[in-house]
């Protein structure tokens, strides 16, 4: 289930979030590659994914796979790492997503369901309008508190909602669009989103 008509766009916006690890095992091709052997693996220990979690070279979203996985297992503390940042707005015709990683990788999907991937980390423009991004939103971060219950469905026409992926919590806060943008604290972050989207369709039209 999900925002979009077409299922396979639902899956993809679920796996934004990054808490079904599910989803990524049934769209990994077999014998999966490190680091998915382990997170798959029922065998692994929660050192293992510590592992994971601490190689330079793993990709964010894996990694914060890895968080939910080692959480579940143990009772071994958490850093408190801001992950991921996701915009969500309910339009008119649907749901506008953009989704941004701290390894500097991003995805937009726009209301109309197209979609666009951004890969291309050595882009020092795209850094800097993520890295500021990052900064508005550790503050928000810095102020709120998780969300101890299962994530919401996707916010209705109207409402906005910015959620931060924090090692194996999830932050978030939703109002009415136009509250959420004129929020002193939610405003610099919503702003920062608007002009990385804005880089992303220009770069790479939807």
């Amino acid at each position: 289930m999900g925002p979009y008509r077409d299922n396979a766009l639902n899956v993809i916006y679920n796996m934004l979030f990054c808490d079904n690890l599910s989803l990524y095992q049934e769209h990994t091709l077999e014998p999966a590659p490190y680091p998915f052997d382990i997170l798959f693996s029922d065998e692994s220990a929660p050192e293992d994914l510590q592992k994971v979690i601490e190689d330079p070279d793993t990709e964010t979203r894996v990694k914060i796979l890895a968080y939910h996985k080692r959480n579940a297992k143990s009772n071994l503390p958490a850093q408190k790492e801001l992950l991921g940042v996701i915009v969500e707005v309910g339009l008119e015709n649907g749901l506008d997503v953009l989704a941004s990683y701290a390894n500097g990788t991003a995805r937009y999907i726009n209301q109309s369901g197209k979609m666009i991937i951004w890969e291309n980390p050595d882009d020092q423009t795209a850094n800097h309008l993520i890295q500021d991004l990052f900064i508005q939103s550790k503050r928000i971060v810095d102020q709120i508190g998780p969300w101890d219950n299962p994530r919401k469905t996707p916010p209705v026409k109207g409402y906005t909602r910015i959620t931060f992926l924090v090692s194996h919590e999830l932050y978030f806060g939703e109002a009415p669009t136009e509250i959420l943008f004129n929020d002193a604290l939610a405003s610099p972050a919503l702003m920062s989103a608007t002009r990385l989207m804005q880089f992303l369709t220009h770069i790479k039209p939807s």
